[in-house]
Protein backbone atom coordinates (compact mmCIF):
# COMPACT_ATOMS: atom_id res chain seq x y z
CA UNK A 1 0.00 0.00 0.00
CA UNK A 2 3.01 2.61 0.57
CA UNK A 3 2.13 5.83 1.82
CA UNK A 4 -1.30 6.54 0.46
CA UNK A 5 -3.48 7.78 2.57
CA UNK A 6 -6.54 5.50 3.22
CA UNK A 7 -9.13 5.70 5.60
CA UNK A 8 -9.07 3.85 8.46
CA UNK A 9 -12.36 3.89 10.24
CA UNK A 10 -15.36 2.99 7.55
CA UNK A 11 -18.81 2.22 7.86
CA UNK A 12 -21.35 0.55 4.90
CA UNK A 13 -24.59 1.55 4.87
CA UNK A 14 -26.56 -0.93 2.95
CA UNK A 15 -24.05 -3.51 2.95
CA UNK A 16 -25.99 -6.37 1.92
CA UNK A 17 -26.97 -4.77 -1.47
CA UNK A 18 -25.05 -5.24 -4.60
CA UNK A 19 -22.72 -1.91 -3.85
CA UNK A 20 -22.55 -2.77 -0.37
CA UNK A 21 -21.54 -6.67 -1.69
CA UNK A 22 -19.19 -4.89 -3.81
CA UNK A 23 -17.64 -2.48 -1.56
CA UNK A 24 -16.60 -5.37 1.34
CA UNK A 25 -15.33 -7.27 -1.62
CA UNK A 26 -13.10 -4.16 -3.05
CA UNK A 27 -11.59 -4.43 0.91
CA UNK A 28 -11.38 -7.71 0.59
CA UNK A 29 -9.49 -8.19 -3.19
CA UNK A 30 -7.17 -5.23 -2.13
CA UNK A 31 -6.15 -6.11 1.60
CA UNK A 32 -6.86 -2.50 2.67
CA UNK A 33 -6.86 -2.54 6.68
CA UNK A 34 -9.40 -0.85 7.93
CA UNK A 35 -11.70 -1.03 11.15
CA UNK A 36 -15.58 -1.03 10.36
CA UNK A 37 -17.55 1.12 12.57
CA UNK A 38 -20.95 -0.24 11.46
CA UNK A 39 -22.56 -3.01 8.68
CA UNK A 40 -26.23 -1.76 8.19
CA UNK A 41 -29.06 -3.95 5.74
CA UNK A 42 -32.37 -3.29 5.42
CA UNK A 43 -33.90 -7.18 5.95
CA UNK A 44 -31.21 -9.37 4.66
CA UNK A 45 -30.71 -10.62 8.27
CA UNK A 46 -28.42 -13.91 7.26
CA UNK A 47 -26.44 -11.65 5.16
CA UNK A 48 -25.77 -8.97 7.25
CA UNK A 49 -24.49 -11.56 10.18
CA UNK A 50 -22.04 -13.31 7.90
CA UNK A 51 -20.79 -9.92 6.74
CA UNK A 52 -20.90 -9.06 10.71
CA UNK A 53 -19.12 -12.15 11.56
CA UNK A 54 -16.34 -11.80 8.75
CA UNK A 55 -15.72 -8.11 9.48
CA UNK A 56 -16.27 -8.10 12.93
CA UNK A 57 -18.39 -4.15 12.92
CA UNK A 58 -19.03 -2.80 16.31
CA UNK A 59 -22.26 -2.18 15.29
CA UNK A 60 -24.03 -4.50 12.81
CA UNK A 61 -27.93 -2.55 12.22
CA UNK A 62 -31.26 -4.26 10.65
CA UNK A 63 -33.75 -1.36 9.75
CA UNK A 64 -36.56 -4.05 10.16
CA UNK A 65 -37.33 -4.18 13.43
CA UNK A 66 -38.68 -7.76 13.46
CA UNK A 67 -35.59 -9.37 12.46
CA UNK A 68 -33.60 -7.94 15.34
CA UNK A 69 -33.73 -11.50 18.08
CA UNK A 70 -32.46 -13.42 14.18
CA UNK A 71 -29.59 -11.23 14.02
CA UNK A 72 -28.71 -11.18 17.57
CA UNK A 73 -29.20 -15.04 17.46
CA UNK A 74 -26.86 -15.01 14.64
CA UNK A 75 -24.06 -13.25 16.10
CA UNK A 76 -24.76 -14.52 19.88
CA UNK A 77 -21.35 -14.88 21.40
CA UNK A 78 -19.31 -12.67 18.89
CA UNK A 79 -19.03 -9.58 20.78
CA UNK A 80 -20.85 -7.98 18.02
CA UNK A 81 -23.57 -5.54 19.55
CA UNK A 82 -26.63 -5.96 17.26
CA UNK A 83 -29.33 -2.84 17.12
CA UNK A 84 -32.67 -2.38 14.67
CA UNK A 85 -34.74 0.95 13.58
CA UNK A 86 -34.50 3.33 11.46
CA UNK A 87 -32.49 5.41 14.33
CA UNK A 88 -30.25 2.97 15.00
CA UNK A 89 -29.35 2.87 11.43
CA UNK A 90 -28.63 6.77 11.82
CA UNK A 91 -26.45 6.65 14.73
CA UNK A 92 -24.27 4.54 12.46
CA UNK A 93 -24.28 7.09 9.84
CA UNK A 94 -23.48 9.42 12.50
CA UNK A 95 -20.69 7.58 14.44
CA UNK A 96 -16.80 8.41 14.24
CA UNK A 97 -16.55 6.50 10.56
CA UNK A 98 -14.09 9.04 8.33
CA UNK A 99 -15.59 7.06 5.34
CA UNK A 100 -19.20 5.72 4.95
CA UNK A 101 -20.72 4.00 2.24
CA UNK A 102 -23.88 5.36 1.12
CA UNK A 103 -25.83 2.84 -0.37
CA UNK A 104 -29.17 1.95 0.93
CA UNK A 105 -31.94 2.72 -1.80
CA UNK A 106 -34.44 5.06 -1.72
CA UNK A 107 -35.35 8.24 0.39
CA UNK A 108 -34.83 6.21 3.54
CA UNK A 109 -30.79 6.91 2.62
CA UNK A 110 -31.54 10.39 2.92
CA UNK A 111 -31.60 10.88 6.97
CA UNK A 112 -28.67 8.38 7.53
CA UNK A 113 -26.40 10.28 4.57
CA UNK A 114 -26.99 13.94 5.70
CA UNK A 115 -26.16 12.14 9.18
CA UNK A 116 -22.70 10.93 7.75
CA UNK A 117 -21.95 14.78 6.26
CA UNK A 118 -23.42 16.58 9.30
CA UNK A 119 -20.30 13.93 11.21
CA UNK A 120 -17.25 15.41 8.62
CA UNK A 121 -16.86 12.01 7.28
CA UNK A 122 -15.96 11.54 3.41
CA UNK A 123 -19.56 9.93 1.95
CA UNK A 124 -19.34 8.11 -0.76
CA UNK A 125 -22.14 8.51 -2.31
CA UNK A 126 -24.16 5.75 -3.97
CA UNK A 127 -27.35 7.16 -2.96
CA UNK A 128 -29.46 8.80 -5.60
CA UNK A 129 -32.11 10.15 -3.11
CA UNK A 130 -29.86 11.73 -1.38
CA UNK A 131 -28.71 14.20 -3.77
CA UNK A 132 -31.84 14.47 -5.67
CA UNK A 133 -34.11 15.30 -2.47
CA UNK A 134 -31.97 17.45 -0.71
CA UNK A 135 -28.71 17.90 -2.78
CA UNK A 136 -27.73 21.63 -2.27
CA UNK A 137 -28.63 20.70 1.79
CA UNK A 138 -26.26 17.54 1.65
CA UNK A 139 -23.64 19.28 -0.26
CA UNK A 140 -23.18 22.30 1.71
CA UNK A 141 -23.65 20.31 5.44
CA UNK A 142 -20.55 18.34 4.00
CA UNK A 143 -18.67 21.42 3.09
CA UNK A 144 -19.32 23.41 6.53
CA UNK A 145 -18.49 19.36 8.86
CA UNK A 146 -15.09 19.37 7.20
CA UNK A 147 -16.11 16.06 4.85
CA UNK A 148 -16.49 15.21 1.33
CA UNK A 149 -19.27 13.96 -0.64
CA UNK A 150 -17.52 11.46 -3.43
CA UNK A 151 -19.94 10.40 -6.35
CA UNK A 152 -19.84 6.49 -6.98
CA UNK A 153 -22.51 5.71 -9.28
CA UNK A 154 -20.17 5.41 -12.58
CA UNK A 155 -21.70 8.18 -14.63
CA UNK A 156 -20.77 11.06 -11.89
CA UNK A 157 -17.47 9.12 -10.64
CA UNK A 158 -16.65 9.33 -14.45
CA UNK A 159 -17.21 13.13 -14.74
CA UNK A 160 -15.62 13.61 -11.59
CA UNK A 161 -12.37 12.01 -12.32
CA UNK A 162 -12.26 13.92 -15.60
CA UNK A 163 -13.76 17.31 -14.14
CA UNK A 164 -11.39 19.85 -13.77
CA UNK A 165 -12.27 21.99 -11.10
CA UNK A 166 -9.92 24.78 -11.65
CA UNK A 167 -11.51 25.13 -15.19
CA UNK A 168 -15.36 24.27 -14.75
CA UNK A 169 -16.47 27.42 -16.50
CA UNK A 170 -14.73 26.21 -19.49
CA UNK A 171 -16.88 23.42 -19.58
CA UNK A 172 -19.61 23.32 -22.50
CA UNK A 173 -21.36 19.93 -21.50
CA UNK A 174 -21.43 17.04 -19.40
CA UNK A 175 -22.65 13.79 -21.03
CA UNK A 176 -24.11 10.72 -19.20
CA UNK A 177 -24.00 7.40 -20.38
CA UNK A 178 -26.66 4.83 -20.32
CA UNK A 179 -26.76 1.13 -21.23
CA UNK A 180 -30.50 2.64 -22.64
CA UNK A 181 -31.83 -0.72 -20.46
CA UNK A 182 -33.38 -3.79 -21.46
CA UNK A 183 -35.94 -1.83 -23.47
CA UNK A 184 -33.40 0.49 -25.58
CA UNK A 185 -34.48 -1.66 -28.85
CA UNK A 186 -38.11 -2.38 -27.83
CA UNK A 187 -41.18 -0.70 -29.30
CA UNK A 188 -43.51 0.47 -27.08
CA UNK A 189 -46.34 -2.26 -28.09
CA UNK A 190 -43.71 -4.73 -26.41
CA UNK A 191 -42.80 -1.97 -23.47
CA UNK A 192 -46.65 -1.80 -22.47
CA UNK A 193 -46.80 -5.56 -22.27
CA UNK A 194 -43.32 -5.86 -20.17
CA UNK A 195 -43.74 -7.97 -17.06
CA UNK A 196 -41.76 -7.18 -13.68
CA UNK A 197 -39.19 -10.17 -14.82
CA UNK A 198 -38.52 -8.70 -17.86
CA UNK A 199 -38.04 -4.76 -16.98
CA UNK A 200 -35.45 -6.12 -14.44
CA UNK A 201 -33.18 -7.97 -16.59
CA UNK A 202 -31.01 -5.45 -16.75
CA UNK A 203 -28.29 -6.45 -19.95
CA UNK A 204 -24.66 -5.34 -17.54
CA UNK A 205 -25.18 -5.25 -13.94
CA UNK A 206 -26.59 -7.25 -11.71
CA UNK A 207 -28.80 -4.97 -9.57
CA UNK A 208 -31.93 -4.68 -7.04
CA UNK A 209 -35.03 -4.53 -8.40
CA UNK A 210 -36.35 -0.89 -7.97
CA UNK A 211 -32.94 0.55 -9.63
CA UNK A 212 -33.23 -2.86 -12.52
CA UNK A 213 -36.84 -0.70 -13.41
CA UNK A 214 -35.85 2.74 -12.89
CA UNK A 215 -33.08 1.86 -15.40
CA UNK A 216 -36.03 0.10 -17.41
CA UNK A 217 -37.92 3.52 -17.83
CA UNK A 218 -34.51 5.96 -17.91
CA UNK A 219 -35.92 7.50 -14.17
CA UNK A 220 -32.40 5.96 -13.41
CA UNK A 221 -30.95 8.64 -15.85
CA UNK A 222 -33.51 11.35 -14.80
CA UNK A 223 -32.55 11.04 -11.38
CA UNK A 224 -28.61 11.30 -12.57
CA UNK A 225 -29.13 14.63 -14.55
CA UNK A 226 -30.67 15.93 -11.41
CA UNK A 227 -27.75 14.85 -9.14
CA UNK A 228 -25.12 16.07 -11.83
CA UNK A 229 -26.58 19.44 -11.70
CA UNK A 230 -26.42 19.81 -7.94
CA UNK A 231 -22.81 17.88 -7.97
CA UNK A 232 -21.29 19.89 -10.28
CA UNK A 233 -23.02 23.38 -10.26
CA UNK A 234 -24.28 22.83 -14.11
CA UNK A 235 -27.28 24.10 -15.62
CA UNK A 236 -29.60 21.27 -16.89
CA UNK A 237 -29.48 22.56 -20.48
CA UNK A 238 -25.65 21.70 -20.42
CA UNK A 239 -26.25 17.78 -19.33
CA UNK A 240 -26.74 15.27 -22.22
CA UNK A 241 -27.59 11.68 -21.87
CA UNK A 242 -26.83 9.43 -24.67
CA UNK A 243 -27.60 5.49 -24.72
CA UNK A 244 -24.09 3.70 -25.06
CA UNK A 245 -24.97 -0.03 -24.97
CA UNK A 246 -21.57 -1.22 -24.42
CA UNK A 247 -21.24 0.89 -21.22
CA UNK A 248 -17.50 0.92 -21.63
CA UNK A 249 -17.08 4.76 -21.38
CA UNK A 250 -19.01 5.79 -18.70
CA UNK A 251 -19.20 9.58 -19.04
CA UNK A 252 -17.60 12.53 -20.97
CA UNK A 253 -17.09 15.97 -20.12
CA UNK A 254 -16.98 18.69 -23.34
CA UNK A 255 -15.36 21.57 -22.94
CA UNK A 256 -15.27 24.86 -24.60
CA UNK A 257 -11.58 24.50 -26.66
CA UNK A 258 -13.45 21.43 -28.53
CA UNK A 259 -11.84 19.00 -26.06
CA UNK A 260 -14.22 15.45 -24.86
CA UNK A 261 -12.41 14.02 -22.48
CA UNK A 262 -13.94 10.27 -21.40
CA UNK A 263 -13.23 7.77 -18.50
CA UNK A 264 -13.43 4.19 -19.79
CA UNK A 265 -13.25 0.85 -17.70
CA UNK A 266 -15.58 -2.33 -18.01
CA UNK A 267 -18.51 -2.54 -16.19
CA UNK A 268 -18.02 -3.15 -12.73
CA UNK A 269 -18.70 -1.04 -9.73
CA UNK A 270 -15.72 -1.80 -7.90
CA UNK A 271 -13.49 0.53 -9.64
CA UNK A 272 -15.43 3.76 -8.83
CA UNK A 273 -15.98 2.57 -5.27
CA UNK A 274 -11.96 2.68 -5.05
CA UNK A 275 -11.73 5.74 -6.74
CA UNK A 276 -14.13 7.34 -3.40
CA UNK A 277 -12.22 5.22 -1.13
CA UNK A 278 -8.74 6.14 -1.75
CA UNK A 279 -9.37 9.82 -3.92
CA UNK A 280 -6.92 11.35 -4.34
CA UNK A 281 -5.17 8.54 -3.99
CA UNK A 282 -5.59 5.49 -6.99
CA UNK A 283 -6.20 2.11 -4.82
CA UNK A 284 -4.35 -0.76 -6.49
CA UNK A 285 -5.80 -4.02 -6.79
CA UNK A 286 -6.49 -6.77 -9.04
CA UNK A 287 -9.00 -4.49 -10.97
CA UNK A 288 -10.46 -6.03 -13.78
CA UNK A 289 -8.59 -4.13 -16.86
CA UNK A 290 -9.96 -2.80 -20.31
CA UNK A 291 -9.00 -4.30 -22.95
CA UNK A 292 -9.64 -1.95 -26.00
CA UNK A 293 -9.09 -4.35 -28.84
CA UNK A 294 -11.88 -7.23 -27.47
CA UNK A 295 -14.16 -4.31 -27.07
CA UNK A 296 -14.94 -4.17 -29.74
CA UNK A 297 -16.85 -1.34 -31.31
CA UNK A 298 -18.39 1.39 -28.73
CA UNK A 299 -22.25 2.82 -30.20
CA UNK A 300 -23.97 5.93 -29.22
CA UNK A 301 -27.55 7.00 -29.90
CA UNK A 302 -29.80 9.62 -28.42
CA UNK A 303 -32.75 8.07 -25.92
CA UNK A 304 -36.36 8.52 -27.45
CA UNK A 305 -37.99 10.88 -25.74
CA UNK A 306 -41.34 9.12 -26.53
CA UNK A 307 -40.63 5.48 -25.20
CA UNK A 308 -38.32 7.20 -22.50
CA UNK A 309 -40.43 10.12 -21.28
CA UNK A 310 -38.87 9.50 -17.61
CA UNK A 311 -35.80 11.90 -18.96
CA UNK A 312 -38.31 14.83 -20.02
CA UNK A 313 -39.83 14.74 -16.42
CA UNK A 314 -36.54 15.21 -14.45
CA UNK A 315 -35.58 17.85 -15.94
CA UNK A 316 -39.20 19.49 -15.80
CA UNK A 317 -38.67 18.51 -11.72
CA UNK A 318 -35.12 20.18 -11.94
CA UNK A 319 -35.97 23.35 -14.27
CA UNK A 320 -38.94 23.89 -11.63
CA UNK A 321 -36.80 23.07 -8.46
CA UNK A 322 -37.56 23.24 -4.62
CA UNK A 323 -38.98 20.34 -3.15
CA UNK A 324 -40.42 19.42 -7.31
CA UNK A 325 -37.59 17.02 -7.54
CA UNK A 326 -38.09 15.23 -4.05
CA UNK A 327 -41.79 14.86 -5.11
CA UNK A 328 -40.91 13.21 -8.54
CA UNK A 329 -38.79 10.65 -6.53
CA UNK A 330 -41.65 9.88 -4.58
CA UNK A 331 -44.38 9.17 -6.94
CA UNK A 332 -41.49 7.21 -9.18
CA UNK A 333 -40.80 4.45 -5.83
CA UNK A 334 -44.54 4.42 -5.24
CA UNK A 335 -45.43 3.48 -9.36
CA UNK A 336 -42.40 1.29 -9.19
CA UNK A 337 -43.66 -0.58 -6.19
CA UNK A 338 -46.93 -0.79 -8.01
CA UNK A 339 -45.31 -2.11 -10.87
CA UNK A 340 -43.85 -4.80 -9.33
CA UNK A 341 -46.78 -5.83 -7.42
CA UNK A 342 -48.82 -5.97 -10.88
CA UNK A 343 -51.24 -3.65 -10.47
CA UNK A 344 -50.29 -1.10 -13.20
CA UNK A 345 -48.09 -1.70 -16.21
CA UNK A 346 -44.92 -0.76 -17.05
CA UNK A 347 -45.77 2.76 -19.22
CA UNK A 348 -47.92 3.52 -16.32
CA UNK A 349 -44.75 4.60 -14.26
CA UNK A 350 -43.62 7.83 -16.02
CA UNK A 351 -47.80 8.46 -16.08
CA UNK A 352 -47.68 8.29 -12.26
CA UNK A 353 -45.11 10.15 -11.64
CA UNK A 354 -45.84 13.50 -14.18
CA UNK A 355 -49.64 13.12 -12.79
CA UNK A 356 -48.46 13.18 -9.47
CA UNK A 357 -46.29 16.34 -10.01
CA UNK A 358 -49.43 17.85 -12.02
CA UNK A 359 -51.84 17.41 -9.22
CA UNK A 360 -49.29 18.80 -6.47
CA UNK A 361 -48.55 21.52 -8.47
CA UNK A 362 -52.71 22.58 -8.44
CA UNK A 363 -52.35 22.12 -4.77
CA UNK A 364 -49.06 24.00 -4.13
CA UNK A 365 -48.69 21.01 -1.98
CA UNK A 366 -44.92 20.93 -2.08
CA UNK A 367 -42.89 21.86 1.69
CA UNK A 368 -41.13 24.68 1.82
CA UNK A 369 -39.44 24.24 5.24
CA UNK A 370 -36.12 25.45 5.89
CA UNK A 371 -35.15 22.15 7.80
CA UNK A 372 -33.90 20.62 4.81
CA UNK A 373 -34.68 16.99 5.85
CA UNK A 374 -37.95 17.88 7.60
CA UNK A 375 -39.08 19.48 4.15
CA UNK A 376 -37.97 16.71 2.43
CA UNK A 377 -40.39 14.19 4.38
CA UNK A 378 -43.20 16.39 4.29
CA UNK A 379 -42.98 16.36 0.53
CA UNK A 380 -42.12 12.97 0.38
CA UNK A 381 -44.72 11.87 2.19
CA UNK A 382 -47.28 14.05 0.40
CA UNK A 383 -45.83 12.77 -3.36
CA UNK A 384 -46.44 9.12 -1.76
CA UNK A 385 -50.37 9.90 -0.72
CA UNK A 386 -51.05 11.59 -4.14
CA UNK A 387 -49.14 9.03 -6.35
CA UNK A 388 -51.05 6.26 -4.67
CA UNK A 389 -54.55 7.90 -5.63
CA UNK A 390 -53.06 7.93 -9.22
CA UNK A 391 -52.48 4.25 -8.97
CA UNK A 392 -55.22 3.45 -7.85
CA UNK A 393 -57.65 5.02 -10.38
CA UNK A 394 -55.18 3.00 -12.53
CA UNK A 395 -55.68 -0.22 -11.22
CA UNK A 396 -59.64 0.30 -11.01
CA UNK A 397 -60.17 1.27 -14.46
Amino acid sequence: MGTLNLPRKVSVLGSTGSIGVSTLDLFEQAGVEVEVVGLTAGRNVARLAQQALRWRPRLAVIQDETKLTELRERLKGSGIAAAAGVQAVADVAAADAQWVMSAIVGFAGLAPTLAAAKAGAVVALANKESLVCAGPSLLRTAKLAGGAVIPVDSEHSAIFQVLDPTIAAQVSKLILTSSGGPFRDASREEMAAATPERAIAHPNFSMGAKISVDSATMMNKGLEVIEAAYLFAMPPERIEVLVHPQQIIHSLVEYADGSTLAQLGPPDMRPPIACAFAWPDRLPWPAPKLDLVTAGPLTFQHPDPQKFPALTIAKQALAAGGAAPAAMNAANERAVSAFLDRRIGFLDIPNVVAETLERMDRADDFSTLNDALESARQTDAAARRVADEVVHGLAAA
